[in-house]
């Protein structure tokens, strides 16, 4: 086993994923799925279990057969885990209640870190100036271009859809038909689960603030400071500054059990 796949099995403990498929062959990144069911199972400490039984015999997405809602619980878990047992979901979930403006982009982020195919895309839509056109066509070339006739042209098609779709549910593109590069909202709760994910990775420090997880945030760094330093007042992470030394930590999120992992990894 090579050192990349090592690190990634530690960090999937915690529940990122590096599975080679990804839920955006099938569907975008189910914001308003997810919204229902965070909003029917409203207890934080829900297991696993307790989401399927809301999506299959409670029937809370509304889906016409077993069949759909099976489906439909198998990519919800593959893009946001739905288990408490695991840090990014539990951290998703923590933040999703405090922060009701930030929904959107922490699901992106939650997702960012279980999706193969959203995170492959994530600096081709971020190097986009603000008002560009996003098309299809160009985000159908870059996936292909990610492994050359991994997909036939209907899949590449309809992949490229679903995955522009994300980006529009995020805030990171706008329009209907034709998309255009907008501005995410980053809020004090994303910039908190976005600098945990960074953490975890093993990241400390101002470069926490320069990760591929805050660059979601389409925030300058200072702007990123200023919304940590919000969320500190609020007690959702511990932030200390002084001059250009930043100590970042998250007590209320990482448990002892999860400190030990981490203390190996790095």
């Amino acid at each position: 086993m090579n050192l990349e796949s090592k690190y990634n099995n530690k960090l999937e403990r915690l529940g990122f994923s590096y599975e080679r498929g990804g839920v955006h062959t099938a569907r975008t990144m189910m914001l308003a799925e997810l919204r229902a069911l965070l909003s029917f199972v409203d207890a934080t400490n829900a297991a696993r279990a307790d989401y399927l039984e809301a999506i299959q015999t409670a029937n809370c997405l509304g889906k016409r057969s077993g069949k759909t809602r099976t489906l439909t619980f198998r990519h919800l878990a593959d893009l946001y885990a739905l288990d408490p047992s695991l840090l990014v979901f539990r951290a998703l979930r923590f933040f999703w209640q405090r922060d009701v403006d930030g929904q959107p982009l922490l699901a992106a982020l939650c997702a960012f870190s279980r999706d193969p195919i959203l995170r492959a895309t994530a600096p081709f839509v971020l190097d986009f100036q603000e008002g560009a056109t996003v098309t299809r066509e160009g985000m159908e070339e870059f996936i292909d271009a990610q492994e050359p006739g991994r997909f036939s042209k209907a899949t590449l098609k309809s992949t490229a859809q679903n995955i522009n779709s994300s980006w529009t549910q995020s805030g990171h593109l706008a329009g209907r038909v034709r998309k255009v590069r907008a501005r995410a909202v980053a809020t004090p709760g994303t910039v908190s689960l976005a600098l945990l994910l960074g953490y975890v990775s093993g990241l400390r420090g101002e470069s926490l603030f320069k990760s591929d997880f805050t660059r979601m945030l389409d925030c300058s760094f200072e702007k990123t400071i200023e919304l940590a330093e919000d969320a500190s007042r609020r007690g959702w992470i511990s932030l200390k500054r002084v001059g250009q030394v930043v100590e970042v930590l998250f007590p209320n999120l990482i448990t002892a059990q999860e400190m030990e992992w981490l203390r190996e990894q790095n």
